[in-house]
Protein backbone atom coordinates (compact mmCIF):
# COMPACT_ATOMS: atom_id res chain seq x y z
CA UNK A 1 0.00 0.00 0.00
CA UNK A 2 1.31 3.43 -0.94
CA UNK A 3 -1.26 5.20 1.27
CA UNK A 4 -2.31 2.88 4.09
CA UNK A 5 -5.88 2.57 5.26
CA UNK A 6 -8.77 0.17 5.65
CA UNK A 7 -11.96 0.02 3.62
CA UNK A 8 -14.09 -2.36 1.59
CA UNK A 9 -16.35 -2.20 -1.42
CA UNK A 10 -17.07 -3.53 -4.86
CA UNK A 11 -14.35 -3.28 -7.49
CA UNK A 12 -14.67 -1.02 -10.50
CA UNK A 13 -11.95 -2.01 -12.96
CA UNK A 14 -11.10 0.55 -15.61
CA UNK A 15 -9.97 -0.81 -18.97
CA UNK A 16 -7.89 2.28 -19.76
CA UNK A 17 -6.06 4.97 -17.77
CA UNK A 18 -8.18 7.97 -16.79
CA UNK A 19 -7.28 11.60 -16.41
CA UNK A 20 -9.45 12.81 -13.55
CA UNK A 21 -9.19 16.38 -14.82
CA UNK A 22 -11.82 16.47 -17.54
CA UNK A 23 -12.54 12.77 -17.11
CA UNK A 24 -14.33 12.74 -13.75
CA UNK A 25 -17.13 14.97 -12.54
CA UNK A 26 -16.28 15.53 -8.86
CA UNK A 27 -19.85 16.73 -8.18
CA UNK A 28 -21.31 13.33 -9.07
CA UNK A 29 -18.32 10.98 -9.09
CA UNK A 30 -19.23 10.00 -12.64
CA UNK A 31 -16.70 9.28 -15.39
CA UNK A 32 -17.48 11.92 -18.01
CA UNK A 33 -14.72 11.25 -20.54
CA UNK A 34 -16.89 10.23 -23.52
CA UNK A 35 -13.99 8.28 -25.02
CA UNK A 36 -13.37 6.17 -21.92
CA UNK A 37 -14.71 2.58 -21.96
CA UNK A 38 -16.32 3.07 -18.54
CA UNK A 39 -17.96 6.40 -19.47
CA UNK A 40 -20.96 6.95 -17.19
CA UNK A 41 -19.73 4.71 -14.35
CA UNK A 42 -19.67 6.21 -10.85
CA UNK A 43 -16.55 5.88 -8.70
CA UNK A 44 -18.09 6.89 -5.36
CA UNK A 45 -17.65 4.19 -2.72
CA UNK A 46 -15.98 1.64 -5.00
CA UNK A 47 -12.47 0.28 -4.91
CA UNK A 48 -11.26 1.81 -8.16
CA UNK A 49 -8.73 -0.23 -10.13
CA UNK A 50 -6.88 1.90 -12.67
CA UNK A 51 -4.03 0.66 -14.86
CA UNK A 52 -2.49 4.11 -14.29
CA UNK A 53 -3.39 7.75 -14.12
CA UNK A 54 -3.26 9.76 -17.31
CA UNK A 55 -2.12 13.24 -17.75
CA UNK A 56 -2.60 16.46 -15.97
CA UNK A 57 -1.39 17.39 -12.52
CA UNK A 58 -4.84 18.95 -12.17
CA UNK A 59 -6.12 15.41 -11.57
CA UNK A 60 -5.06 15.90 -7.96
CA UNK A 61 -7.41 18.87 -7.54
CA UNK A 62 -10.29 16.93 -9.11
CA UNK A 63 -9.56 14.02 -6.74
CA UNK A 64 -9.52 16.39 -3.75
CA UNK A 65 -12.80 17.98 -4.79
CA UNK A 66 -14.38 14.54 -5.08
CA UNK A 67 -13.13 13.74 -1.56
CA UNK A 68 -14.51 17.02 -0.23
CA UNK A 69 -17.88 16.25 -1.81
CA UNK A 70 -17.75 12.57 -0.72
CA UNK A 71 -18.04 11.26 -4.30
CA UNK A 72 -14.56 9.72 -4.20
CA UNK A 73 -13.62 6.07 -4.53
CA UNK A 74 -13.25 4.16 -1.26
CA UNK A 75 -9.74 3.15 -2.38
CA UNK A 76 -7.57 3.34 -5.46
CA UNK A 77 -5.50 0.42 -6.75
CA UNK A 78 -3.01 1.04 -9.54
CA UNK A 79 -0.97 -1.27 -11.77
CA UNK A 80 1.54 1.56 -12.32
CA UNK A 81 2.57 4.12 -9.72
CA UNK A 82 1.14 7.62 -10.20
CA UNK A 83 2.64 10.29 -7.96
CA UNK A 84 -0.15 12.79 -8.68
CA UNK A 85 -2.86 10.47 -7.37
CA UNK A 86 -0.76 9.36 -4.40
CA UNK A 87 -0.14 12.98 -3.45
CA UNK A 88 -3.86 13.75 -3.74
CA UNK A 89 -4.70 10.93 -1.33
CA UNK A 90 -2.08 12.15 1.17
CA UNK A 91 -3.38 15.74 0.95
CA UNK A 92 -7.02 14.54 1.30
CA UNK A 93 -6.11 12.92 4.62
CA UNK A 94 -4.40 16.10 5.78
CA UNK A 95 -7.06 18.58 4.58
CA UNK A 96 -10.27 16.65 5.19
CA UNK A 97 -9.27 13.85 7.57
CA UNK A 98 -10.46 11.33 5.02
CA UNK A 99 -8.21 8.41 4.15
CA UNK A 100 -8.42 7.01 0.63
CA UNK A 101 -6.05 4.05 0.59
CA UNK A 102 -3.88 3.76 -2.52
CA UNK A 103 -2.26 0.49 -3.47
CA UNK A 104 0.09 -0.68 -6.16
CA UNK A 105 -0.67 -4.15 -7.43
CA UNK A 106 1.51 -6.39 -9.55
CA UNK A 107 0.10 -6.51 -13.10
CA UNK A 108 -0.52 -10.30 -12.99
CA UNK A 109 -2.75 -9.88 -9.91
CA UNK A 110 -4.34 -6.67 -11.24
CA UNK A 111 -5.53 -8.58 -14.31
CA UNK A 112 -7.38 -11.11 -12.13
CA UNK A 113 -9.77 -8.50 -10.73
CA UNK A 114 -13.20 -7.97 -12.32
CA UNK A 115 -15.72 -5.20 -11.76
CA UNK A 116 -18.14 -6.30 -9.07
CA UNK A 117 -15.61 -8.39 -7.14
CA UNK A 118 -15.72 -7.67 -3.40
CA UNK A 119 -12.50 -6.05 -2.20
CA UNK A 120 -11.22 -5.55 1.34
CA UNK A 121 -8.28 -3.25 1.98
CA UNK A 122 -6.67 -3.77 5.37
CA UNK A 123 -3.63 -1.65 6.18
CA UNK A 124 -1.02 -3.35 4.00
CA UNK A 125 -3.03 -6.08 2.27
CA UNK A 126 -5.73 -6.51 -0.33
CA UNK A 127 -8.24 -9.37 -0.42
CA UNK A 128 -10.45 -9.93 -3.46
CA UNK A 129 -13.51 -12.24 -3.46
CA UNK A 130 -15.75 -13.31 -6.31
CA UNK A 131 -18.89 -15.37 -5.73
CA UNK A 132 -17.84 -16.09 -2.14
CA UNK A 133 -14.39 -17.44 -3.02
CA UNK A 134 -11.06 -15.71 -2.67
CA UNK A 135 -9.54 -14.60 -5.97
CA UNK A 136 -6.37 -13.61 -4.14
CA UNK A 137 -5.08 -12.36 -0.81
CA UNK A 138 -1.91 -10.27 -0.67
CA UNK A 139 -1.52 -10.72 3.09
CA UNK A 140 1.54 -12.91 2.57
CA UNK A 141 2.85 -11.19 -0.57
CA UNK A 142 2.83 -7.49 0.35
CA UNK A 143 5.42 -5.88 2.63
Amino acid sequence: MLVAGSTAGPALVLDDPLSLWGGLDPQTGQIIDVHHPQHGARVGGVVLFMPSGRGSSSSSSTFLEAVRLRTNPAALVLAEEDDILILAAVVARSLYGITVPVGLLERSLYELVRSGDEVAVESKCLVVHRDGSAVFDTTTTVD
